[in-house]
């Protein structure tokens, strides 16, 4: 065998010593079989590139060794083969003298002592090389024995510290360690105080805070993944260098105390100890409360828990604190008491105070909160035994954390390319889901290499999930990816977020939260079912309070740093795994893996940002599949069951999935602050709406709902609000101009350009959020269903489900109807056909009366348009709001035809909206009599319209500069209407500059078809500048007031600090914007 051959055959053993669990290559697919391949070792984890390098080491000695033996069998076989041929001489040269017959070495001593020497050589080579190889072999194996092996013993940088945790050591198992606690916790912190320290670090201050929350995020993950010898060990690394000492904090060795004292191990605990009066700090309550449940849980004796108890007192912490401002669980609660006990036999914990007690004092809610009237609430329309079984749907449905719906788009044609396409996207996602599982094992053994070394690294967060649900989160993210890509920064942060949602959800399953949620659950629907009855009658919050002790301690989110770089890792690993065919992407192509997603960048006002963007390739073979499921995740999905009642700032709405009361960017924690320091009383006015918004039941109509679906399925009809598909987008100019085309032209093609892609994103993403909401529509068709709600910083009220809710559009609304209806009564029916005139937008300006009047008038086309709305005279269609208008059609249809209309009960909702709310509030501040009355604030026989009057001066303005001769005022003559100018009117009271107010303006002039596109431009210039003329001349005060509040929050930032107020129901709001600026350090 040749020493080539040779070498190829340890290149193949080496594959074969592989370890195992790696996924097959084979393919079941044709077309995919035998492209796959091996993985670069790019891929392989360093620790598992060094093994495989010694298996190599080890081979090539073997390879060398058989070298030499196969060259020694050589030289014996010649040596042989020379004897022979000796010895037949003779007999072949006939009659001559006989000759003695002579060796080898004899007949050819040169050629025996070159190789000879040759072969001593090689030996002597490779038994030296191989000596050297074992050496760093053992060296090795003795430093990846040392780096396995996780220090407990820290390294203390005061002498006396050290010296006295070095006569512990050699203690027996009865040495006093609770000696060295009662000393510890009698000595005052020998160092200086850590922020004297830190002040003259470089270090800046946001910089040093994002490194001190990614150190106590990863100590509180790792408490919770069960890796607490880890943390103690990274936090022991941590604190045996200086320079990383000065960031620790009082909650990272609490964090890590409290862990020791719930497996009961005190010497550890005392470890934690040694290290916090090393680093200059003193205990707090939550550090006193960690060493009693430890002794607690040990049955320690009543001595030292009595020193411990003495010390805290001097410390000036008050025992009853333990149980009133530490939040533990009930174990660690019966472990703290049982020691205190231990030393104060008779002490007893103060109970917390009853619910009843703790009473809401705003003057705008007496009436409400007033004790001498008993509270009322609303029942809902099922019984109990149907709640309760809504209820273990619900809590399913959040256990799963995912929801698959039915996709509404038109089903193809199940043709061969089409059935070929979803097989490939099978067998495609098969293999990456095993290679995702492959990855993130190296990319854990990888973190958890880097932890070791005690550095915090994302180790514990990679625990939390299993590597599959990893794979099936991350191969979901890919196929919610739009065509344009998304932001890498927004991907990573929802990754980390849904990761962080999906481990609190898996945490209160696999304890006994869940047991007792729906026990304390079951006994609130009492108060809700219609065929049950309550003793006391009070208000939802109320009622969930009296019902038991408060709820389990919540979970602090992770910090944004932390879930962005959890977010981008996992990214990463989606990119460098997620391949596909080259053929796929190329009829010619060939069978090299081509990458599915790319790092792109753009800008974005100015920005350049990373982008995700996917391959044509792979976006075209989703659209050839066209795969009737969609995909959502459990907290975007409407509630089965009544949410819970909001109780706290962080308490309320979904059963497991956390939620926000507050709703801000993620990593903005002042709002969360605020609402923690309030007075609980004090956001009861909130808590209390916020609960009544969510326990109203819906149900989607059914017959606005089929209508609609006839037209999103016939290519859409934007005009009636239903976004037609991307293949209808604008297609941009085709061919190329001339080499003389003037500079005007190429300019003009750029802009036509640019529009005709603004228009085809702005298409799909309009499609793809009705395909949303009209999928969960009929998803939850014949379903009753809730939308929990919360608030945004300015304490405005929103539903939690994104997709599909009662607010926003015309459609959307139109499709919702209450589920529990009501009889009309005397006048029901009269105010639904005033409703109807309101949603038309033809009689603005009327009274009540002539609006009643107008309805009866077209009686017959209100019917026509209920009974035949897509082929009868189609008068609906041009009302302003026409999908709610025609349900309302339908609504006085049946009650008109009912036996009795005031007996027909009526589940139509009726939407009602202020005139121009921001200026009714400027209006209101600055007592302006003027504005007041044009947006209905005082008396008035006739309904006043902001928006129309606005539309009329501007109306003015523009004759007189038609006079002057101006060309765009006469150009625009017959096109100033209220719905040019309206949102415009509408958003400048919240700040809208003119560059915004053009570009609205802009819009609504290029849906009119008969204005000139050619003077789009000027004239949205022209009529913006008019628009803020008309309000000046209108609102003054208001114009006044919103300059002065400018200049205030002007004047607040120049100190620093933001803008804060409280509302008159008690919400704290703070203002969350931000100018960032470079700050240059001497």
């Amino acid at each position: 065998m040749s020493a080539l051959r040779w070498g190829r055959s340890a290149a193949g053993l080496r594959w074969a010593l592989l370890p195992m669990g790696r996924p097959s290559h084979l393919t079941e697919e044709g077309a995919l079989g035998g492209v796959w391949g091996l993985r670069r070792s790019s891929s392989v984890s360093p620790c598992e590139q060094d093994r495989r390098k010694d298996w190599g080491h080890a081979e090539l000695l073997e390879v060398l060794e058989a070298r030499v033996r196969q060259l020694q069998a050589e030289r014996e076989s010649e040596m042989m083969s020379k004897r022979v041929d000796i010895a037949q001489l003779p007999e072949a040269g006939g009659s001559h003298l006989p000759r003695k017959v002579h060796t080898g070495a004899e007949v050819a001593p040169g050629l025996s002592g070159r190789w000879e020497r040759k072969l001593d050589k090689e030996k002597h080579v490779m038994q030296k090389r191989r000596q050297q190889l074992e050496a760093r072999l053992q060296q090795r194996a003795e430093r990846r024995f040392r780096e396995q092996q996780l220090r407990m013993e820290p390294r203390l940088l005061s002498r006396q510290l050290a010296e006295r945790l070095q006569h512990c050591r050699p203690c027996a198992p009865g040495s006093p360690w609770e000696e060295q606690l009662a000393l510890l916790l009698q000595e005052t912190p020998q160092r200086l105080h850590q922020e004297d320290q830190i002040s003259a670090d470089k270090v800046s201050r946001a910089q040093r805070e994002g490194q001190q929350q990614r150190l106590l995020a990863f100590l509180q993950c790792c408490v919770l993944t069960d890796q607490l010898a880890l943390a103690h060990h990274v936090l022991v690394m941590q604190h045996g260098r200086a320079r990383q000492q000065r960031t620790l904090t009082l909650p990272m060795y609490n964090t890590i105390l409290l862990g020791w004292a719930r497996k009961g191990s005190f010497r550890e605990l005392v470890y934690v100890f040694f290290m916090l009066k090393d680093a200059g700090l003193s205990p707090d309550l939550l550090s006193y409360a960690a060493a009693l449940q430890c002794m607690g849980r040990l049955d320690q004796d009543a001595s030292t828990i009595q020193r411990c108890l003495k010390q805290m007192a001097q410390d000036g912490l008050q025992l009853q604190e333990l149980f009133t401002s530490v939040v533990l669980c009930k174990e660690d609660q019966a472990a703290l008491l049982s020691a205190v006990r231990k030393a104060e036999p008779t002490f007893s914990p103060p109970q917390p105070p009853l619910p009843s007690s703790q009473v809401n004092t705003s003057p705008l809610l007496r009436e409400i909160y007033g004790k001498d009237c008993p509270a009322s609430y609303p029942r809902q329309h099922l019984p109990l035994n149907t709640l309760k079984g809504l209820f273990q749907q619900q809590l399913s449905v959040e256990m799963a954390t995912t929801v698959t719906v039915d996709s509404v788009e038109k089903a193809p044609s199940l043709t061969k390319e089409v059935l070929q396409a979803r097989k490939t996207l099978q067998g495609l996602r098969t293999r990456w889901e095993a290679e995702l599982c492959w990855v993130l094992r190296e990319t854990k053994a990888r973190e958890a290499h880097a932890a070791r070394e005690g550095r915090p690294s994302l180790f514990p967060y990679l625990c939390l999930l299993s590597e599959g649900e990893f794979a099936s989160l991350l191969l979901q993210t890919l196929q919610a990816l739009p065509p344009q890509g998304e932001s890498l920064l927004s991907l990573a942060q929802q990754l980390g977020l849904r990761i962080f949602n999906r481990h609190v959800v898996q945490r209160k399953r696999l304890s006994d939260e869940v047991r007792a949620l729906e026990q304390r659950y079951f006994k609130y629907l009492g108060l809700l079912a219609s065929d049950s009855q309550v003793a006391v009658s009070r208000l939802p919050r109320q009622h969930w309070e009296a019902l038991g002790a408060p709820e389990a301690p919540h979970e602090e989110p992770w910090p944004l740093p932390v879930m962005v770089q959890l977010g981008k890792q996992l990214a990463e690993v989606l990119v460098q795994t997620v391949k596909m065919p080259g053929h796929l992407a190329e009829r010619q192509g060939s069978c090299k893996l081509i990458p599915v997603l790319y790092h792109v960048y753009s800008f974005r006002s100015f920005r350049q940002i990373g982008i995700l963007k996917p391959h044509p390739a792979f976006m075209q073979l989703l659209a050839t599949a066209a795969e009737r499921t969609m995909t959502f995740e459990a907290a975007e999905m409407p509630m089965l069951c009544p949410p819970l009642p909001w109780t706290s700032p962080h308490s309320g709405a979904f059963l497991l999935s956390p939620t926000k009361l507050m709703r801000s960017m993620e990593g903005t924690m002042q709002h969360q602050r605020l609402l923690e320091a309030c007075p609980p009383t004090q956001l009861h006015g909130a808590l209390d709406a916020l609960t009544q918004l969510g326990n109203c039941a819906w149900r989607v109509n059914g017959r606005v709902l089929d209508l609609v679906l006839k037209l999103f399925i016939a290519k859409g009809c934007p005009r009636l609000g239903v976004p037609a598909p991307p293949s209808e987008a604008p297609r941009p100019p085709q061919g190329r101009l001339p080499r003389g085309a003037p500079p005007e032209r190429k300019a003009e093609m750029r802009r036509e350009m640019a529009r005709c892609l603004k228009v085809a994103r702005e298409m799909h993403s309009l499609r793809t959020d009705a395909l949303y909401r009209l999928s969960l529509a009929q998803h939850l068709r014949h379903r009753v269903f809730w939308l929990p709600h919360n608030m945004d910083f300015r304490g405005r009220t929103y539903p939690c489900p994104p997709h599909f809710n009662h607010l926003g559009s015309d459609l959307a609304r139109a499709l919702l109807e209450f589920a529990q209806g009501r009889p009309l009564g005397s006048h029901g029916l009269n105010w639904l056909k005033v409703h109807l005139v309101n949603l038309t937008g033809l009689k603005k300006r009327e009274s009540l009366q002539a609006r009643l009047a107008f309805a009866d008038e077209v009686m017959e086309d209100i019917l026509d348009s209920a009974d035949q709305p897509l082929t009868g005279r189609k008068w609906w269609m041009q009302a302003d709001e026409p999908w709610q208008a025609l349900a309302c059609c339908m609504e006085i249809a049946q009650a008109v035809r009912a036996h009795d209309p005031a007996a027909h009960v009526s589940h139509f909702p009726v939407h009602q909206d202020g005139s121009c709310n921001g200026l009714q509030h400027y209006a209101a501040l600055g007592r302006d009599s003027v504005g007041a009355a044009s947006v209905n604030l005082v008396p008035s026989d006739l309904p006043q319209d902001v928006y129309s009057g606005v539309a009329t001066q501007v109306e003015v303005f523009r004759r007189q500069d038609a006079k002057r001769g101006v060309q765009v005022a006469r150009v625009l003559e017959g096109f100033i209407s209220r719905k040019v100018v309206k949102q415009t009117v509408m958003t400048v009271v919240y700040g809208v500059t003119r560059y915004g107010g053009r570009l609205q303006i802009e819009k609504r002039l290029r849906e009119l078809s008969d204005f000139p596109q050619e003077f789009v431009w000027e004239a949205s210039h022209y009529l913006v500048r008019q628009v803020f003329n008309s309000l000046q001349e209108m609102f003054s005060g208001t114009r006044a007031i919103q300059r002065w509040l400018a200049e205030s929050a002007r004047l607040i930032a120049r100190t620093g600090s933001a803008v804060e107020w409280v509302t008159p129901l008690g919400i704290p709001i703070i203002q969350p914007y931000h100018q960032d600026a470079k700050v240059l350090e001497a």
